[in-house]
């Protein structure tokens, strides 16, 4: 999908603060039983349509609201991921503002966990 240069621009400037990470290292993470909280930021429509084995959804549209109720503790590590990277960048961001310090955005996205042919639901 094309993007807006002006969106391209924003997205970039979040991700100059949100530490990415890539599919294989969340994958190892989920298979070693590490404790994070992996979360789904795309639409509703996206996330029933299918999703990444292990995550949980809060789309980009309530993600700020509901975040504290359902991560209280803003020094759990969040991995957020949405269809290839952009949306994840922005709600990390926001999440970082709101106090959250251990936020990461999946590199790549849903697109990249499809490719590399990890568990979906």
């Amino acid at each position: 999908m094309k993007h807006s240069e002006a969106f391209e621009k924003l997205c970039e400037d979040a991700k100059s603060r949100v530490r990415e990470i890539s599919v294989a290292e969340v994958k190892q993470k989920l298979d070693a039983g590490e404790k994070f909280v992996f979360i789904d930021v795309r639409e509703d429509n996206e996330w029933l349509k299918d999703h990444a084995a292990g995550a949980q959804h809060l789309g980009r549209g309530i993600i700020e609201r509901d975040i504290v109720q359902t991560v209280p503790d803003t020094g759990a590590e969040i991995v957020l991921y949405c269809g290839g990277g952009f949306r994840s960048a922005l709600a990390g961001d926001n999440l970082q503002k709101m106090g959250y310090t251990n936020v990461l955005s999946m590199a790549g996205g849903i697109k990249a966990w499809r490719d590399a042919g990890y568990p979906m639901e």
